[in-house]
């Protein structure tokens, strides 16, 4: 295998902490609305228990992805999660990673077996423009 191969397919740009399923439907979700959802609908959206769902908003909200705030309301107050604007920013360049990952894939399994990875060769067909 050449050396401009090596690590190529480690993916190091997928943002492992968006890359959990629950964050990434959090984030997904977010970013569907345009706005701030409350905790509430954010975890009948995303189908998690208020345990599952504060955990992985502590870690997101640590990162700088999210944030939360609470309104006083009658009764319980509420709390309400958005994107952060560095946090929006990390969301659109992971997803763009993502896309161009699928988009490559996808690409490269249409053109059949001709492009198949002989890595015994160090033959890898050039999926993503990379010589």
């Amino acid at each position: 295998m050449s050396s401009d191969q090596k690590g190529r397919f480690a993916l190091q740009g997928l943002d492992r902490v968006m890359h959990e399923r629950a964050r990434l439907g959090i984030l997904s979700c977010l970013a569907a609305v345009q706005s701030e959802l409350t905790f509430g609908d954010l975890k009948d959206l995303c189908s998690l228990t208020d345990g599952n769902l504060s955990r992985h908003l502590h870690a997101l909200e640590e990162e700088g992805i999210i944030r939360t705030r609470k309104e006083a309301g009658r009764g319980r107050a509420l709390t309400w999660i958005g994107f952060t604007t560095p946090g929006r920013e990390r969301f659109l360049d992971y997803v763009d990673l993502l896309e161009s990952v699928l988009h490559d894939s996808q690409r490269a399994l249409r053109r059949g077996a001709s492009s198949t990875i002989r890595a015994s060769e160090g033959v890898l067909p050039d999926i993503a423009g990379a010589s």
